[in-house]
């Protein structure tokens, strides 16, 4: 502690001595602008004519490290300085050891009693994780799989690629940022490994040659019995064209099924409305008989189907004594009046209907 109030005590006493003589120096190139990762080094020149008496060099506002012809100031052991000589200049560097990401900020190189400054900017980058979940891998041969390569803490987001150790058919990759981490990423390799190798991550800092890289073992083994493979590895092409074939002729067979079904139930319909057309003629026929019957019977036509009993009658008659002709006339007369209820009622006309005045055959008035 006692060491750096001296150092500070020095430097005052330089600056109020060189503001007694009035130096003016000038800076010929100042520092130039640089990105450096966390925890390496950064370094930055300022290039001042000959005569100067004092160099100050200033982080974010605020001075790190003084220098002067015959030896530098230092207040803070990570920041230290070197000296040139070129064409008559001198060259002052300052040395930053173990840069941390607060040192990103402006850097600023300045002569005392000068008018004139140089600055320029630190930029800090951070070299975060990186992991392929799980490790080593064993996949099935000729089967799509998915490998995964996280990058977290980087600070900016790396660009990911990918180095594939391995025969494949196939394989893509594409990266994007983590929705709830901007400092993170990741990025999935999508394969169709055909033999055993490796896969490497590799992590890449954007605007520096600085990289950090993880590798797994991926193992292939021949899928379990019964998986279903790929059609162009697990059948010949005999087999393929058989099924095409077989497929086609099956969709004709079902097309000409159905051709068949519709013409069926088409025709079944005709039928079915012609048998309905017959029945209603047939219906209309019998409606017209039973009509024409009705009529015949209303006009006391003659019945062609009533047999008579009078010949047999008269026959019986015929054998009889005449005194006795009289007896039976009056017997018959006597019960002709049943006789007509009876055949009348026979016949399905009521007897004394209106309309129904027939009997024997013989109309009646």
């Amino acid at each position: 502690m006692e060491g750096r109030w001296k150092g500070i005590s020095t430097v005052l006493v330089i600056l109020a001595g060189l503001a007694a003589s009035g130096s003016s120096y000038q800076i010929i190139e100042g520092p130039k602008n640089a990105t450096v990762l966390e925890g390496s080094e950064a370094r930055f020149n300022c290039t001042v004519s000959q005569g100067w008496k004092l160099i100050m060099w200033a982080l974010n506002g605020t001075v790190v490290l003084s220098i002067t012809p015959s030896e530098p100031i230092i207040t803070n052991d990570r920041f230290t300085s070197a000296s040139y000589q070129e064409g008559g200049n001198s060259i002052s560097e300052m040395i930053i050891h173990d840069v941390q990401l607060r040192d990103a900020g402006h850097i600023k190189c300045s002569l005392q009693n000068s008018d004139r400054d140089a600055s320029a900017f630190l930029s800090v980058q951070v070299m975060g994780a990186l992991l392929i979940p799980g490790g080593n891998l064993v996949v099935a041969e000729d089967e799509p799989c998915n490998v995964t390569c996280h990058a977290w803490g980087w600070i900016p987001p790396p660009g990911i690629s990918w180095d594939i150790g391995l025969p494949v058919s196939h394989s893509s990759y594409h990266s994007v940022l983590e929705p709830n981490n901007p400092q993170s990423a990741v990025s999935v390799l999508t394969l169709t490994p055909q033999g055993n190798g490796t896969l490497t991550c590799v992590a890449t800092m954007k605007g520096l040659h600085a990289h950090k890289s993880v590798t797994v073992n991926l193992t292939v083994v021949q899928p379990p019995l019964g998986s279903i493979d790929k059609a162009g590895t697990s059948l010949p092409t005999w087999a393929i064209i058989l099924l095409a074939v077989s497929f086609s002729l099956l969709l004709i067979l079902i097309i000409v099924l159905i051709i068949i079904i519709c013409c069926c139930c088409v025709s079944g319909r005709e039928i079915k409305e012609s048998s309905y057309q017959s029945e209603i003629r047939k219906s209309a026929s019998v409606k017209t008989n039973k009509e024409t019957f009705e009529t015949n019977l209303e006009s006391g036509s003659e019945n062609l189907g009533y047999h008579s009993d009078e010949p047999r009658t008269a026959k019986l008659a015929s054998f009889a004594p005449v005194s006795s002709e009289s007896s039976v006339q009056e017997q018959h007369s006597s019960r002709q009046p049943y006789q007509v209820r009876a055949q009348a009622l026979s016949a399905g006309c009521p007897f004394g209907e209106p309309g129904r005045k027939m009997y024997r055959g013989v109309h009646f008035p």
